[in-house]
């Protein structure tokens, strides 16, 4: 019997950490690890497991005394959070195994970091193979399985091990791969290109699972692109609706999809008919030359700006992501990034540097070309870029800087948020449902009242600090 510490690594401060979102909520993060937790699924079910986030808490000197194996799953924005944490374990005398999607594409890094394992591949795979080395007293080394996963065969995620008090949302995943091929994502890298889906059955299981924590509210669908196969993403909407209806709808969702979705008028009532709310659109540019160049051909098979204000329109609150340093862009892509955030009424806008992830199509070209430099990478918000730019990367990182501030103006922000509701359609859900029974959620004495009471805490925070402190309270009531 082995104790075993899962350990996500801290996030740094960025856009995608949400802070200062997570300060108003009085949570400490927005979401645990789900790859940790399905790691949890996997492991012998003789051993001890704790889940161990940093960016709800620091490693307690307890929990790593505990460990006989530290296990740390890391993104590459979460690089230098999981050598510091390999040093601790190390210092410790702890056998550490890194892995999840930066590890997949940089094994040696993470031994070279002083990792006793580098696991890369799905973890369906690679988890048993790590098991049986650690079971067997093997030294270490990588452990790398390229096979994609039958997700049939993918466990039930270890949700009881997050406490959904720390938590804004809970994670979710229904499918892997996509069937585009944009250059520089790592996705096709990871899970290739023939999405691969679990069944309905199982993704209710799942939401059940999380019911049982206690958890209530937002659900994220991590999947690469939900509408990666629109056959089976409206079979799974019609069944999410039906799970959650059923339930008195104790979630909401979010998720993220190619810019297509805009032209499936089915597809977006069906998601909004199952209580879904926001949805991650990798728009990059409105540059059709741009686009070309980086093979993100769905952005110009559909018409851009119509199809980001359809998704709108439909009821589905578009997180818009633009990415800054392409070739082929030429000065002033900043301001037509900006106007066309603007005229697409999105309020949540993210403008990127380009980065060339290890292993894709993007690094492996920039590599033949001779334009990857040494420098920072995970990062795509700070204007940093690890590889030359066929222009200038001041001129690059001053469009970026000025974009935020244009963006993120509060007075232009809240007229875009206002924009973004006012072309909404009145009714947010496919009108058929109204047709279906709404059943009041069964919750446990007193947890009610505790949701009414944490709601009116979050609408006061938003009412003082917009409405009472802030320097733009008239334009906040006067939209309000």
């Amino acid at each position: 019997m082995k104790n075993i510490l899962l350990v996500n690594p801290p996030l740094p401060r960025s856009f995608w950490s949400f802070s200062d979102i997570m300060r108003v909520t009085g949570k400490k993060a927005l979401l645990p690890s789900l790859g940790l937790l399905t790691v949890a699924g996997l492991l012998p079910p003789e051993w001890n497991v704790r889940l161990a986030d940093e960016n709800a808490r620091p490693v307690s000197d307890a929990d790593m005394a505990w460990a006989d194996v530290v296990m740390i799953s890391a993104m590459l924005v979460q690089r230098d959070g999981l050598f510091h944490c390999a040093r601790r374990a190390k210092s410790l005398g702890r056998i550490v195994a890194a892995g999840g999607p930066y590890v997949t594409s940089a094994p040696q890094e993470a031994l070279d970091a002083g990792c006793d394992f580098a696991v890369a591949g799905e973890g369906e795979a690679t988890i048993p193979l790590l098991a049986r080395a650690i079971e067997e007293g093997r030294s270490g080394g990588v452990i790398t399985v390229r096979e994609r996963t039958n997700m049939a065969n993918v466990p039930l995620p270890r949700y009881d091990l997050a406490d959904p008090r720390d938590y804004d949302a809970m994670p979710l995943q229904t499918s892997r791969g996509c069937p585009f091929a944009c250059e520089f994502c790592d996705v096709i890298n990871l899970f290739g290109r023939t999405p691969r889906f679990k069944s309905c059955a199982q993704v209710t299981a799942e939401l059940t699972a999380i019911l049982e924590t206690g958890h209530r509210g937002a659900v994220f669908f991590t999947d690469d692109n939900f509408i990666g196969n629109p056959a089976r993403a409206r079979e799974l909407l019609r069944a999410v609706a039906d799970w959650n209806t059923a339930r008195g709808e104790p979630f909401w969702f979010i998720t993220q999809a190619s810019v297509n979705l805009g032209g499936s008028p089915e597809l977006i009532d069906l998601m909004t008919a199952a209580n879904f709310g926001f949805v991650f659109v990798g728009i990059e540019s409105p540059d059709t030359d741009v686009l070309a160049a980086t093979r993100k051909y769905q952005n110009i098979k559909n018409p851009l700006l119509e199809s980001i204000r359809a998704i709108g329109a439909g009821g589905l609150t578009v997180v818009g992501s633009f990415i800054l340093g392409f070739d082929n862009e030429t000065a002033g892509a900043g301001k037509r990034i900006t106007a066309f955030a603007e005229a697409a009424h999105i309020p949540l806008v993210m403008v990127n540097t380009l980065q060339a992830v290890p292993e894709t199509a993007l690094w492996k070209r920039l590599r033949d070309e001779g334009r990857l430099v040494d420098g920072d990478i995970g990062d795509m918000a700070t204007g940093t870029m690890n590889f030359t730019p066929t222009r200038p990367l001041r001129e690059i990182v001053t469009e970026q800087l000025e974009a935020w501030d244009h963006l993120y103006d509060v007075s232009r922000h809240m007229e875009r948020v206002m924009g973004n509701i006012l072309a909404m359609r009145p009714e947010r859900a496919d009108p058929a449902s109204g047709r279906r029974p709404r059943v009041r959620e069964n919750k446990p004495p007193g947890a009610a009242l505790a949701d009414t009471a944490r709601e009116l805490r979050l609408l006061f925070r938003l009412l003082w600090r917009l409405g009472v402190v802030s320097r733009h309270r008239v334009q906040f009531w006067r939209q309000l």
